[in-house]
């Protein structure tokens, strides 16, 4: 039975003297970060909670958060990460649906303080450290015990906290390890938010290894590449949007980045360009493709060598299932399809989530006969490749044609002036809906030149009717994820249709 204790107690047996986690100047060791987790949870029950109570974080990355996030569950609680971008209202719904009782906040946020005791990090949390006892971690846990609520960014609505035990999260860890090689030396970089799987993704299996964890407050491009050359960092994952930033600044001041080896990338879709771009600029790293969902911990497929297939139709696939991990895709029916046809991707695995937390109607709908509907479309080859096409509500249907949005925002993305694309459909009196994009462009290009582009690259019913140019970078949830519902919603004002999706 393995539970968030597991790997801990294993890092503390085998290298209690490595670097556990570095940031901002601040270090420990395996020893002295178990002993600080141990009185973490001495002072979580001295403040009066019980097993299965709530607390909450909100804050950026930090040494602490990842105290929080292993011991909350070690000692038998339950954590729930809140984004701290989120508007106040929003942020209090969540923490009310999920029962917090205790939040731990690094500033002053209205929607945490008018729903749980707030504790400041860092100093109600050093106060609570020095005058709590050591708690033993591990006992009376068990693996399918509620370890975290991870809510969902609220890019296709309504937030929901998807439950996550403690097996399904030393599950995720484990499908990783057996992907990547992780061991004492291992040097992983956090830059993603760590509300968010993605933060979290390496959490487990780099304290399994007994290596070390270089944690970043906020993604800066300038200030990662500085610790991937200080810290020696071994690996990392960075979404898209921070990828291309930090490749840009790489081109722009280049580092000494030969320690990098291992460069995963998830969250969102990536274009050829941006892969080639990364791995000329981080020519010894493997670049490796992550996909899943918060659902799903979040791995559920993943690409190694993405380096070795640019500019081959393999680069547009997000890997293989990850061991453990089983995908199929289904039609509307729930029936397979065979290899190369479009359906529904749906997800069997130990990692996967047990249901929404308060929602047994959305978990009725979301799990069938143990298989995790992800809402997400593609296909597989005949070697289980998965091939992303779109949202199942991002999927644009003009004059009775289903267009990927994807397939249209890559064909935009391949020209060099294009630095970010959004397209989604709009209400048209003729059609139904109108392929609309959103482009935000390097250099001067007009729209005219990117349609002629685009229909030198896909069909011409799937170019836009519309293209709108900008210079200000698209609207991204913390995650990094493009915000296309707050783009699509002017155009969808008094209809029934189009304003959830992501």
């Amino acid at each position: 039975m393995y539970t968030f204790a597991t790997p801990l107690d294993r890092a503390l047996r085998t290298v209690p003297d490595n670097c556990a986690v570095g940031c901002e100047g601040r270090r420990a060791s395996y020893a002295e970060f178990a002993r600080r987790c141990r009185k973490l949870a001495g002072a979580l029950y001295g403040l009066g909670l019980k097993r299965g109570d709530r607390v909450g974080v909100v804050s950026l990355n930090s040494d602490r958060y990842l105290e929080l996030y292993l011991t909350v569950p070690a000692a038998g609680l339950v954590l729930v990460p809140v984004n701290s971008r989120l508007a106040p209202a929003e942020m209090q719904a969540i923490l009310t649906d999920a029962g917090v009782s205790v939040v731990f906040t690094d500033a002053d946020y209205p929607g945490a303080a008018e729903t749980a005791r707030v504790l400041s990090l860092p100093g109600d949390y050093e106060d609570l450290l020095d005058r709590a006892p050591e708690r033993a971690l591990g006992e009376g846990v068990a693996e399918d015990d509620v370890a975290v609520l991870f809510y969902t960014s609220g890019t296709t609505g309504v937030a929901k906290g998807a439950i996550h035990t403690h097996r399904s999260l030393v599950s995720s860890g484990l499908h990783f390890m057996a992907t990547w090689p992780f061991d004492s030396q291992t040097r992983w970089l956090v830059a993603s938010p760590m509300f968010h799987t993605g933060g979290t993704i390496a959490m487990l299996a780099t304290v399994w290894a007994g290596g070390t964890h270089v944690i970043m407050p906020g993604f800066r491009p300038d200030l990662a590449l500085d610790l991937i050359e200080a810290e020696a960092i071994t690996h990392t994952l960075l979404v898209p949007t921070m990828l291309a930033a930090a490749v840009t600044e790489q081109e722009a001041r280049p580092r000494d980045i030969g320690s990098l080896r291992y460069l995963s990338h998830g969250a969102s879709p990536i274009t050829t360009e941006t892969l080639r771009r990364a791995h000329a600029a981080f020519p010894g790293a493997e670049l490796l493709h992550v996909y899943g969902t918060t659902e799903t911990t979040p791995i559920a497929t993943l690409g190694r060598h993405e380096e070795l297939i640019i500019g081959t139709p393999l680069d547009r696939s997000c890997g293989q299932p990850a061991v453990g991990v089983e995908i199929r895709i289904v039609d509307k029916a729930g029936q397979e399809v065979p290899a190369g046809r479009v359906g529904e991707i749906i997800i069997r695995s130990p990692s996967v989530m047990a249901g929404y937390w308060n929602k047994p109607i959305e978990t009725r709908e979301a799990i069938v006969d143990g298989w995790y509907r992800s809402g997400d479309l593609g296909y597989q080859d005949q070697h289980g490749y998965l091939f992303l096409v779109d949202r199942a509500k991002d999927m644009i249907v003009s004059g009775g044609e289903n267009i990927y949005s994807t397939e249209v925002e890559n064909a935009l993305a391949s020209h060099p002036s294009v630095a970010e694309a959004a397209v989604f459909g709009v209400p048209d009196e003729r059609w139904g809906e109108a392929v609309f994009a959103i482009v935000v462009t390097r250099l001067g290009v007009t729209q005219d030149e990117l349609m002629l582009h685009c229909r030198d690259h896909i069909a011409g019913f799937k170019v836009p009717k519309t293209i709108e140019l900008r210079t200000d970078p698209l609207p991204k949830s913390a995650a990094g994820k493009v915000l296309k519902r707050e783009l699509r919603e002017p155009h969808w004002a008094g209809r029934p249709a189009k304003v959830a999706g992501s």
